[in-house]
């Protein structure tokens, strides 16, 4: 196969991208398709057709823009213009767009007033906090290429990491970049990234793979799904680099099958680095070989958890198994291997392009660089922030979430999925990062954020998050597979009001020793909603409680 040339690749898209008098950046992640963005993408097109500009407007189907709450959404740029940034467009919307926007602003752009006034209702300041605030390292791209075109990737800087850094350095300069980076894991547990590839490195096999964790399943978080959907290439760069750093002979990624966008748009993406000779055999004639597939994972929450996923992969029941031995000694066919979450690998062609220490000059002092969140719930502006480790919570809601969308009281913030905790008000100034999160009851998790209000009761709160786990759980341990529905039957007893105060102190007790005794991460994590709702709102539960007289008249009558 002939050697690609990357620089030439890049000079020619780039040359391509300036030719155009207009670029119409038009968001085409998940949630703006099922808002109607191809009918906004076909009007858009018909508008140019119509005034003669189909050749000098480029549209750009992008991923996530992030303001998910506000799409469908079109970026217009214009050289020698501000951007424009429009939201909750639909046909109508983007042909009038067009007409009154592009077409005006390319013929005569010296006279150009400005976006109409009738469209001012329609349009959002990119200088509001919502963008302002953000520091952007895994979605920098994403909302900016085309995430099914391999040469706008490269145009953007793409594989430049891997040529230099995969290529020319050794393993064990890869891997000290990482570890002087501080890059965790992101996927819940924050294990540090360079510690597992070096361990991974050190075990001497004539087999070893790496492995993409893409099996996101917490409910209102979409981190994972987005950074696939929006820049798949960032993320076989990282799993190129990583797999050349522990030695790997091949490598899967592991996504769940409800993300079919996801899917294929990572598929796609596969296919054209082949083409371009960047995964198989001979990697860009330096004599490296490494390819990887996709499994597709049956939405089993538990196979969020690496040994469990492992056994998905191998076509086990997903089920987690005691450690050590750990994956990075015996994992896939009993083969050393490394498990690193999408958003993890998604942030290593930027740590070696820019060096470890620029990474760990963001954060804090045990939680370095940026982290993607999902910013959900009651919240003016909802949707894929990132942002650097260390801030404050309440500065995501109240700055680039623009505070509750009821206009009500903020009264917690719900972190990490259905194994975080609930964050009151009072405590919202604590700064995200693993630690603080920890100390509060809650934990980072893979990055979900979910605001609730004054009307949100927080037993309810509580019992929805545990039946979601108790649903999920693969009942290969007692204390998660019992613990974990006596608690939920002790919940709805407090929710029913049938409950005393002594039940109050089983589910505690039942809690910690669930917390304790559980196997995996899935059933030692489950009692935190129930735990933090106990610690900062046991007001709610005592309300709910009845005595051991009133329910013995209950039953007499």
């Amino acid at each position: 196969m002939p050697k690609v040339d990357l620089k030439e690749i890049r000079e020619k898209e780039l040359a391509k991208q300036k030719a155009f008098k207009a670029r119409l950046f038009v968001c085409a992640s998940t949630g703006c398709v099922a808002s109607g963005c191809k009918e906004v993408m076909a009007a858009v097109t018909e508008g140019l057709k119509s005034h003669g500009r189909a050749k000098e407007g480029q549209i750009v189907p992008t991923g996530c823009m992030g303001l998910c709450s506000h799409g469908p959404l079109i970026r217009a740029e214009v050289p020698g213009q501000q951007p424009v940034l429009y939201t909750e467009m639909d046909g109508m919307l983007a042909r009038l767009m067009v007409a009154e926007h592009l077409e005006p602003a390319i013929r005569r752009p010296e006279t150009f007033a400005g976006t109409p006034e009738f469209l001012k209702d329609h349009t959002l300041s990119l200088d509001t906090p919502f963008f302002t605030d953000q520091v952007k390292v895994v979605l920098a791209n994403s909302g900016h290429i085309v995430p099914e075109s391999i040469d706008d990737y490269i145009a953007a800087g793409g594989y430049a990491a891997w040529q230099r850094g995969g290529t020319s350095r050794p393993p064990q300069d890869v891997i000290r970049e990482i570890t002087e980076s501080g890059l965790r894991g992101r996927g819940g547990g924050g294990f540090p990234t360079g510690k597992k590839w070096e361990l991974t490195a050190q075990v001497q096999n004539e087999e070893k793979f790496i492995i993409c964790n893409g099996d996101e399943g917490d409910p209102g978080a979409y981190m994972d799904r987005s950074i696939l959907e929006g820049n798949p290439h960032a993320v076989i760069e990282g799993m190129l680099i990583a797999g050349f750093a522990i030695g790997a002979t091949s490598g899967w990624f592991y996504v769940r099958a409800e993300y079919p966008l996801a899917v294929e748009r990572l598929d796609k993406a596969l296919k054209a680095a082949r083409r371009y000779n960047l995964l198989g055999k001979d990697i860009l004639g330096t004599g490296r070989d490494l390819d990887l597939e996709i499994r597709r994972g049956a939405g089993a929450f538990v196979c969020g958890e690496e040994t469990a996923l492992i056994a998905s992969i191998e076509g086990k029941r997903g089920s987690p198994t005691p450690r050590p031995p750990y994956p990075s000694v015996k994992g896939l066919w009993g083969m050393p291997s490394c498990v690193n979450n999408v958003e993890t690998l998604a942030n290593v062609p930027t740590i070696m392009n820019r060096g470890g220490a620029w990474f760990a000059s963001m954060g804090t002092e045990t939680s370095k660089g940026t982290k993607v969140f999902a910013l959900t719930g009651k919240v003016k502006h909802s949707g894929l922030i990132e942002v650097p480790m260390g801030i404050s919570l309440k500065r995501i809601v109240d700055s680039i979430g623009g505070g509750t969308s009821t206009g009500k009281r903020i009264k917690a913030v719900q972190t990490g999925g259905p194994s975080g905790g609930v964050i009151p008000e009072q405590e919202m100034d604590l700064p995200v990062c693993y630690d603080h999160l920890k100390k509060v009851g809650s934990i980072m998790g893979s990055g979900g954020m979910i605001v609730m209000d004054e009307d949100d009761d927080m037993v309810d709160i509580a019992k929805f998050y545990l039946g979601f786990t108790v649903d999920e759980s693969c009942g290969k341990c007692a204390p998660c597979r019992i613990g974990g529905k006596q608690l939920l039957l002790l919940l709805e007893k407090i929710a029913d009001g049938k409950a005393v105060e002594e039940d109050i102190e089983d589910l505690k007790r039942l809690a910690i020793s669930m917390k304790k005794a559980s196997l995996c991460g899935l059933g030692q994590t489950a009692p935190n909603p129930v735990l933090s709702t106990l610690n900062f709102f046991m007001d709610e539960y005592q309300a709910r409680l009845t005595t051991k007289e009133a329910l013995a008249e209950e039953e007499k009558a």
